[in-house]
C-alpha cells in the first residue's frame, strides 16, 4: 500500500464509539493524527454510505473527543478514517496529545495549518 500520510500519527490505544443514524458500534482506536484514526473494525459492522461520528474519551479525564469521519479503507479487520469535521474543543485536545507525544509543536503548528487548508477546500 502507499504511504500517502501527511499528518503525524500516535499510537493510541483507547476504547472508542462509532456511530451513524441510530447504529452505535463499539470499537478500540488504534492510532489517531489530526486528520483521522484507524480503529478495529466492530462485529456486525454494517454502515450506510454517509458520515460516521468516532467518539473516545481520553483516560484518566472526562474530555471526550469527537470527530465526524468518512470511511477511507476497510481491510485487515482495522477501519482507516479520515476526519471531514471536529469541533474546536475536540481538536484543540488531539492537538495538545499529539504535541505531547510527538515533542515537535512546530511540526504539529505546520499540520494543523495543512489541516485547515485542505478542510477550507471542501
Amino acid at each position: 500500500m502507499d504511504e500517502r500520510r501527511q499528518f503525524s500519527r500516535i499510537f493510541f490505544d483507547v476504547n472508542a464509539t462509532l456511530t451513524q443514524e441510530d447504529k452505535v458500534w463499539s470499537t478500540k482506536l488504534h492510532d489517531l493524527s489530526l486528520n483521522g484514526a484507524l480503529v478495529e473494525q466492530p462485529q456486525d459492522f454494517a454502515p450506510s454510505p454517509g458520515p460516521l461520528q468516532l467518539s473516545f474519551t481520553l483516560d484518566g479525564s472526562d474530555v471526550e473527543v469527537t470527530m465526524e469521519t468518512q470511511l477511507i479503507h476497510q481491510q485487515g479487520g482495522q477501519l482507516g478514517l479520515e476526519c471531514s469535521h471536529i469541533d474546536i474543543d475536540s481538536i484543540s485536545h488531539l492537538r495538545r496529545m499529539l504535541e505531547l507525544n510527538i515533542g515537535d509543536a512546530s511540526l504539529l503548528d505546520r499540520e494543523l495549518k495543512m489541516f485547515i487548508e485542505v478542510h477550507d477546500q471542501g
